[in-house]
């Protein structure tokens, strides 16, 4: 079975991705953590530069085929902050907690036509055998709740409040989240490349 290398060292994101591509005639792991990899550097302007940047260094390094994305938080009345800086924002020392306190705060007294977000999610895919380089995206539109709420989900999915489920992203099941998610509706469309690309 061939192999395809998830270009990330977040856990949530590995298992999210393994378990929506389970009906692939592939192999999908997670980087090696006893491998001591350099950092990428994530300087691009946008989330598709910064995904394959991650997928071209991973596969040039590992010699395999790399899957890797970039995602982040927009909000409207933050100019689209934390943007392609969400996995940073407010610096790397915070953990998802305090990230999204900070968005809270910085929308604190805001109403909600002005709480206006999207998640999105570019995923890239780098086969340095075959020379192909797969690029996709995906959406999320919802609104910044007052308050987190949920269990589930990582990153800032207890601020993200979704409307047709009266519900943060936190709150809703796995299954419900790989359908409607930024990430979720980028995988569809990975699979269906992957398909057309591998048949």
């Amino acid at each position: 079975m061939r192999k395809i290398v998830i270009g990330s060292g977040n856990q949530h994101k590995i298992e999210e991705i393994k378990a929506f591509f389970s009906d692939l005639e592939f192999d999908f792991e997670g980087l090696d953590p006893e491998l001591e990899l350099p950092e990428v550097i994530e300087d691009g302007k946008s989330y598709q530069e910064n995904a394959l940047k991650k997928a071209r260094q991973r596969a040039e390094e590992l010699n395999e085929i790399v899957l890797a994305d970039d995602s982040g938080l927009s909000v409207e009345y933050l100019d689209g902050a934390p943007g392609i800086y969400s996995a940073r924002f407010g610096g790397a020392d915070l953990n998802d907690q305090e990230k999204y306190l900070k968005v809270l705060e910085l929308l604190k007294g805001q109403p909600e036509a002005k709480r206006k977000a999207a998640f999105i999610s570019v995923i890239a895919l780098v086969d340095p055998f075959r020379n192909i380089e797969i690029t996709v995206k995906g959406k999320c539109e919802g609104i910044i709740a007052k308050e987190p709420a949920g269990e589930n989900g990582f990153g800032y999915d207890p601020i993200f409040y979704l409307p047709e489920y009266d519900k943060t992203m936190a709150q809703i099941s796995q299954e419900e989240k790989n359908k409607i998610s930024h990430r979720g509706r980028a995988l569809q469309k990975m699979k269906t490349r992957i398909k057309e690309s591998y048949n």
